[in-house]
C-alpha cells in the first residue's frame, strides 16, 4: 500500500474542484444483442450535458480497479466530465463469459457502449476513450473502428503490434511472462459476480464462467508465429484507420515503450506522446519518480478535443522524453535522474545513426569494411540472464535488472574505449552480424550497458531474435548447419546518457533465462565479427520544459489494509546438478498489495502468488516453470477461495502445461479442474 501513501500527498479535496460529482455504483448498458454490461459512472452535478470519458477492460470495476479508478475518474468528474467505466462481457458483473483478449466482440461492445453514452441526456454527444494496458490497447483498436461519437483517445502502456511488442513473444522468442500473465488471468477471472449486484443469478453465472474459462497461457501458446490471430487488433496493420487525435504515454521502466515512437511515426492525426521514467503505472503515480500531473495533462487534452477549447495542449514537441542520466545498477529503482528533451517528429532530425564495428572483445569507433573474417564461437550457458529480472516492469521492488557483470560472465562481451565526452542516445539501437549455426533452432540476444570506471554495469537496452524467423515473424525456416546467414537484432527503445569516462558494452548470448523459454538444444553460433555492426541512435537535440507541475488526484477510495504485502525474490544454485532456481513470492498480491478491504462495499481482496523457474545448465530441456496461486475475494456470505497450481515444461517437440484449479464458494467445494495440455513447438 506504499502507492496509496504516496497518493495522499497530492489529493485535492472535493470542494476545490469546479464541479461536485456523484458516483453511480452500477448502471446496466445494453448491447445490440441484448447482453448487459455493468458500468460504474461518475456524474458531475449539473443539468448541463457534458462530454464523457469511457474505459472498458476485464479487471473488475467494483473490486479490481476501484482503488485506481476513484482518484483518477473523480478528478475528471470534478473537472466537468462524465466518466463511464464498463466491465467487459464476461467480466465483473457484466453478462456472459470471457473467452480471449481483444476479440472483435470486445470492440463491438465498446462501440455499442460509446453510442449508448452519447445518447444519454447527461452527455453532449462527445466521447473520449482512455486506459492503460488492456484498455490502452483497445482504445486504439476501437478508434480504428471509427465510432462517430469518439472524438479523441489517451493510451498508456499499449502496443501497436500484438505479436512483436506484447507480453507473449519477443523477437519471436517465447516470453515466460506468457505463462505468468496467463496464470494471473486464471486467478483474476475466477472471482465471482458480486452478489449485491446480481442477487438472483450470481452463483450460477459464476460457475458457468469457471467451466467456460480457457487455459490462458495455452491459448496464446497455440500461436507461436505472427499469424492472423496477432494481426487482429494490431493497429500498425493500417495506422490510417485511426482518424481521431491520440495522446500516448509510457515509461522506460515499462515493457511496452517501443510502441510510443512507432505509433507517432505511423499516425497522421493530431498527436503527442510522453516517455517518462515510469513502470507500468499511470504517470501521476510515478514509479519510478518523478511523477507528473498526468490528470492535469489529460484534462487539457480532453478540453481541446471534447469541449473545443483553444488551449496550448499541442504547444510542445510531439514527443517529450525523459532522457535518463547514468545511474548505478540497482534492482530497487525508486527514482530516475535525468531531464526532459523534445522531438518534433519521429523519425527525428535530432537523432543520427552511429554504426560501430566489432573485433575480439572490443567495440570499434567505426565499421571497417573489407576486413578479413574474424570468427567467434557463441555458445552461452542456458542460465545466462539470471539477474536481468522482469520483462514486465510494474514498479515493484526488486524487478529492475541487477549489475549486468554477473550475466556478462556467461556472455560474449565487447567494450568500447573509455569515452572522452558524453554520448547521449535516444531511439532504437540495432545489432547485425553474419553467422553459421550447428543446430536447426537458435536465438541471438544483444544488450548494451553503461560500464562505470569501477566496472559496475547498468543495462540500457536489449533485444532478442529467434533465428528461425530471419525471413519474417510470420514463418519458420529451420537453420541449415554450416549455411551462412545474416541476423539483425532490434533492441528496445531507450534514452540514456553515457558519461565521459565510462564505456559502452555490448553483450551477446544465445540464451536469456528466466526471461525467455530456452531453445531445445545447446547451439553454437559462429559469428563473423568482421561483418558485425552495432548501430546507436545518437541524440543531438534540445531540452524542453517538460510536464513540470506536481501530480494531483481526487480523493482516494477508502481502503483498510488488513495485512501488509511484499514481494520476495531469490535465486538459489544447486552445485551438484549445476541448476539455478529463481523464486518470487508475491505475498498479498502479484504486485505486493497486501490483503485489503474496500471499506465502502466491504469486499476483501487477497491474492498470493509463488513462481519457481528452474533450469540446469546441462540440459535446456530441464526448464520448468511452476506458479502456485491463491485468490480470495468477497464478504461474509459471498466469498470465493480459489487455488491454482500450474506447471510448464517442454521436450524437443512439444510444450506441456499441467496442473489443477480448485474453487470454493462460501467454504463449499464448487469446482475442480485438471489440466493436461500439449502444443507442438514451432521454431521455438
Amino acid at each position: 500500500m506504499a502507492k496509496v501513501e504516496s497518493r495522499k500527498k497530492r489529493v485535492m479535496p472535493r470542494d476545490v474542484f469546479p464541479y461536485k460529482w456523484d458516483v453511480i455504483e452500477n448502471e446496466w448498458v445494453t448491447m445490440s444483442d441484448g447482453c448487459r454490461l455493468s458500468a460504474r459512472i461518475w456524474r458531475p452535478q449539473t443539468d448541463e450535458p457534458l462530454p464523457a470519458i469511457f474505459e472498458t477492460q476485464p479487471y473488475r470495476k467494483r473490486d479490481g480497479m476501484r482503488g485506481r479508478d476513484e482518484p483518477m475518474y473523480g478528478f475528471f468528474a470534478g473537472m466537468g466530465y462524465n466518466v463511464v467505466r464498463v466491465d467487459m462481457r464476461g467480466a465483473g458483473e457484466s453478462d456472459g463469459c470471457f473467452y480471449d483478449e481483444y476479440l472483435k466482440q470486445e470492440q463491438d461492445d465498446a462501440i455499442d457502449a460509446i453510442n449508448w453514452i452519447a445518447s444519454q441526456p447527461w452527455c453532449d454527444g462527445n466521447v473520449g476513450m482512455m486506459g492503460k494496458s488492456w484498455s490502452g490497447f483497445n482504445s486504439l483498436q476501437v478508434a480504428a473502428r471509427r465510432p462517430e461519437p469518439l472524438k479523441a483517445i489517451i493510451c498508456v502502456g499499449f502496443v501497436d503490434d500484438r505479436y512483436i511488442q506484447d507480453i507473449h513473444y519477443k523477437g519471436g522468442c517465447l516470453l515466460n511472462d506468457n505463462f505468468w500473465w496467463g496464470n494471473i488471468m486464471e486467478a483474476y477471472m475466477c472471482r465471482p459476480i458480486d452478489k449485491d449486484i446480481k442477487p438472483d443469478t450470481w452463483y450460477e453465472e459464476s460457475l458457468k464462467r469457471l467451466e467456460e474459462m480457457p487455459l490462458w497461457p495455452a491459448l496464446w501458446l497455440e500461436h507461436q508465429v505472427k499469424d492472423d490471430y496477432w494481426r487482429h487488433g494490431s493497429v500498425n496493420v493500417n495506422y490510417d484507420d485511426i482518424q481521431v487525435p491520440v495522446f500516448a504515454l509510457d515509461g522506460w521502466a515499462d515493457s511496452y515503450t517501443n510502441s510510443v515512437l512507432t505509433l507517432m511515426e505511423g499516425l497522421k492525426v493530431p498527436r503527442k506522446a510522453m516517455i517518462g521514467p515510469w513502470a507500468h503505472v499511470f504517470a501521476h503515480d510515478g514509479a519510478p519518480q518523478p511523477a507528473i500531473d498526468f490528470l492535469g495533462e489529460a484534462t487539457r487534452w480532453w478540453d481541446k478535443w471534447l469541449k473545443g477549447r483553444d488551449n496550448d495542449c499541442l504547444n510542445c514537441p510531439m514527443v517529450q522524453v525523459w532522457l535518463e542520466d547514468s545511474m548505478r545498477p540497482e534492482t530497487v529503482h525508486p527514482v530516475s535522474y535525468g531531464r526532459w528533451v523534445g522531438l518534433d517528429s519521429w523519425p527525428s532530425i535530432d537523432v543520427a545513426r552511429k554504426p560501430m564495428g566489432l573485433t575480439y572483445g572490443r567495440i570499434l569507433r567505426d565499421v571497417i569494411r573489407g576486413r578479413q573474417p574474424e570468427i567467434a564461437d557463441l555458445s552461452t550457458l542456458p542460465n545466462h540472464g539470471l539477474l536481468a529480472n522482469e520483462w514486465m516492469g510494474a514498479g515493484v521492488p526488486g524487478e529492475s535488472p541487477a549489475d549486468t557483470r554477473v550475466d556478462d560472465g556467461m556472455a560474449m562481451v565487447f567494450d568500447s574505449d573509455v569515452l572522452d565526452e558524453d554520448l547521449e542516445i535516444l531511439g532504437y539501437p540495432t545489432f547485425e552480424v553474419e553467422f553459421t549455426c550447428d543446430k536447426p533452432k537458435a536465438f541471438l540476444f544483444a544488450q548494451i550497458s553503461d560500464v562505470f570506471p569501477d566496472g559496475a554495469s547498468t543495462r540500457v537496452s536489449y533485444g532478442l531474435m529467434n533465428l528461425t524467423h530471419l525471413e519474417g515473424h510470420d514463418k519458420v525456416n529451420l537453420l541449415e548447419p554450416g549455411k551462412k546467414y545474416k541476423a539483425k537484432v532490434e533492441l528496445d527503445v531507450c534514452g540514456h546518457n553515457f558519461p565521459k569516462g565510462h564505456r559502452i558494452r555490448l553483450s551477446l548470448a544465445n540464451s536469456y533465462w528466466p526471461m525467455i523459454w530456452p531453445s531445445p538444444e545447446l547451439a553454437t553460433l559462429k559469428l563473423d565479427l568482421s561483418t558485425a555492426s552495432l548501430d546507436l541512435p545518437v541524440f543531438m537535440g534540445r531540452d524542453c520544459r517538460g510536464p513540470m507541475p506536481e501530480a494531483r488526484c481526487a480523493p482516494l477510495t477508502p481502503i483498510t489494509v488488513l495485512s501488509e504485502g511484499h514481494v520476495d525474490r531469490e535465486i538459489t544454485y544447486d552445485l551438484v546438478n549445476d541448476t539455478w532456481t529463481s523464486i518470487t513470492d508475491g505475498v498479498g498480491g502479484v504486485f505486493g498489495e497486501g490483503v485489503y478491504r474496500f471499506d465502502d462495499i466491504g469486499t476483501v481482496v487477497e491474492h498470493n502468488l509463488r513462481r519457481e523457474l528452474t533450469l540446469s545448465n546441462r540440459d535446456p530441456l530441464s526448464a520448468k516453470y511452476r506458479i502456485v496461486q491463491k485468490m480470495r475475494n468477497g464478504r461474509p456470505g459471498w466469498l470465493i477461495d480459489c487455488d491454482i497450481d500450474l506447471v510448464q515444461t517442454s521436450d524437443m517437440e512439444n510444450f506441456y502445461i499441467t496442473g489443477t484449479m480448485k474453487a470454493r464458494i462460501n467454504d463449499e467445494d464448487v469446482f475442480e479442474k485438471e489440466f493436461d495440455y500439449k502444443v507442438e513447438r514451432n521454431g521455438i
